[in-house]
């Protein structure tokens, strides 16, 4: 009798493995499944996707990083996909549908070469010498602007809201943005926190404005208050209008009612103290982060004061950025130097809502932008694209150097890329070439999704490359190859390099996986041994 040779086990027998070519196909597969998911939105012709969660909450958008976002994507090399739209977001805030599709067709191209039995370390080495050479020809062919340039900076804000929500409004839009940018500016640095996008159904886009100041969603707190006060000084104020409880446990006995109504007056004195101090200040307007007693908005409405509480703890340091006045943790330090100076402290409604606008600032160091639309979707779309724009007008500022849009950067460094690739001897030139054609991915997918012929663009596109117009882009309105830089289509570099880094970065890291091996459940539920029937 032959001995037979047991199967050792080192992994728990609910554990898949999948390991060599299978591995590797079945990550380029899922990576590739979400770069199609988001192709369709790409350029100003893109599609939307609307997506529909468990509670039936709808979001219509086409805005790559949203929609990965909102798809619960569970498979863990299409989760690193997702993770390069995020990326791309929290640096930029836009081109994150860019970075997906490149790598995308990154990992197909890479895919055809494993197909000819080239390695994959071969394939990620040609690929990262690929994407070094992307990042020196990118800076070579750049523009530069300054801050001065207000109209290349807004033609940057019209690019990137194009074919978004916003559309139809782009140019009142783009306006808004770049001065809110320019107002925020401190020696050339942009902390983009410090602009507040506040959103209200009602009225259309058109009516967004930008307000000097800060927009809060609250009403004030007494009717008897005016509702508006002009040459407002403001009181930011991180304590409560109120009368603390004791920090220890403590019982007050009282034997008769008149002590009762002592007790009463000495809480109405000590709030009336409280009220004259903000009086003695010299503020006409309080905005509370804490409370405000009953007793106490009564004494201020008396004093034609103006106030609101509760207020988030980023708004109080959003007033404080715009109106220049200090935030008071303590009544008794405050004083006139204190206080914070806006133009006008209203109250208006907007839809059904009453809101406190904080607005004509001096020289606000934050601002507003409200933006208005006819419905939640839309409005949600128009914050979206407002975003966006925000971005790439704030990474136009940071770096000075800006490129053509419409797919006229992708073709002229595919161009050079290959040039670059007659240099190399051996297999990475292959891989060098297949990251070229990947970066053609972009002008085709624009071609593609104007409803135009892809080959008949990217031929027209290329010669016109050749013959020296390194901004020939893709028109997709009017369906033919123009100068993208006359066009005004114009688009940070950054968004391109950090497209291209992420992409890159991630196709090595995929590529450079052959073993896949997931775990099962760590713990049965019944604690019996796999096969055998739970205890009744």
């Amino acid at each position: 009798m032959s001995n037979q040779i047991q199967p050792i086990f080192i992994l728990p027998e609910d554990t898949k493995r999948t390991t060599g070519k299978d591995a590797q196909r079945n990550n380029i597969m899922a990576a590739k499944a979400v770069a199609e998911t988001v192709r369709t939105t790409l350029g100003p012709k893109g599609m939307d996707k609307m997506l529909v969660d468990s509670l039936g909450d709808v979001i219509v958008s086409n805005d790559g990083v949203t929609i990965l976002e909102e798809m619960q994507i569970e498979h863990p090399a299409a989760k690193m996909i997702v993770e390069i739209a995020k990326t791309q977001e929290d640096e930029i805030g836009d081109g994150t549908t860019t970075a997906v599709v490149l790598a995308g067709e990154l990992l197909s191209n890479a895919e055809k070469l494993l197909d000819r039995n080239i390695h994959p370390t071969v394939i990620t080495k040609g690929y990262r010498l690929a994407a070094e050479r992307v990042h020196k020809i990118l800076n070579e062919i750049c523009e530069t602007i300054t801050a001065d340039d207000e109209d290349v900076l807004k033609q940057i804000a019209i690019t990137a809201m194009t074919g978004k929500g916003a559309e139809n409004a782009k140019e009142v839009l783009a306006e808004i943005i770049v001065k809110a940018v320019k107002e925020i500016s401190e020696d050339g640095k942009v902390n983009l926190d410090d602009i507040k996008i506040e959103k209200k159904v009602g009225g259309g886009i058109q009516d967004s404005e930008l307000i000097r100041g800060i927009v809060l969603d609250k009403e004030k707190v007494h009717s008897g208050m005016p509702s508006k006060v002009e040459d407002a000084k403001i009181a930011l104020l991180d304590v409560a209008i109120e009368i603390r409880n004791t920090e220890v446990e403590a019982k007050i006995s009282i034997n008769d009612p008149s002590q009762l109504q002592n007790f009463l007056d000495q809480e109405e004195t000590m709030l009336r103290k409280m009220v004259e101090k903000v009086v003695n200040s010299g503020a006409n307007v309080v905005v509370s982060q804490k409370g405000i007693d009953d007793v106490a908005q009564y004494f201020l409405a008396k004093k034609n004061i103006y106030a609101v509480r509760r207020v988030k703890n980023s708004d109080m340091e959003k007033l404080a950025r715009a109106t220049g006045g200090k935030i008071v943790s303590n009544l008794n330090e405050l004083s006139r130097d204190d206080l914070g100076n806006a133009g006008v402290v209203e109250e208006l409604k907007i839809g059904d809502e009453e809101m406190t606008y904080v607005r004509d600032c001096v020289n606000p160091k934050s601002v507003t932008i409200l933006v208005k639309g006819g419905s939640k979707h839309v409005v949600d779309e128009v914050e979206r694209a407002v975003t966006d724009a925000l971005g790439d007008v704030n990474a136009a500022l940071v770096d000075g150097k800006v490129v053509g849009g419409g797919g006229s950067v992708e073709v002229e460094t595919a161009k050079q890329l290959r040039e670059y690739s007659n240099q190399l001897s051996g297999r990475e030139q292959l891989a060098v070439n297949a990251f070229a054609d990947a970066l053609e991915v972009i002008p085709r997918t624009l071609a593609e999704n104007a409803g135009l012929d892809p080959i008949d663009m990217m031929t027209e596109l290329k010669s016109s490359h050749e013959s020296g117009n390194k901004w020939a882009g893709i028109d997709v309105f009017e369906g033919k190859v123009v100068d993208s830089w006359e066009a005004g289509v114009i688009e940070p570099l950054k968004i391109k390099t950090q497209a291209v880094k992420s992409a890159s970065e991630v196709t090595e890291l995929i590529l450079r996986i052959d073993d896949v091996i997931a775990g099962g459940n760590s713990k049965r539920e019944s604690g019996m041994p796999h096969g055998m029937p739970p205890m009744m």
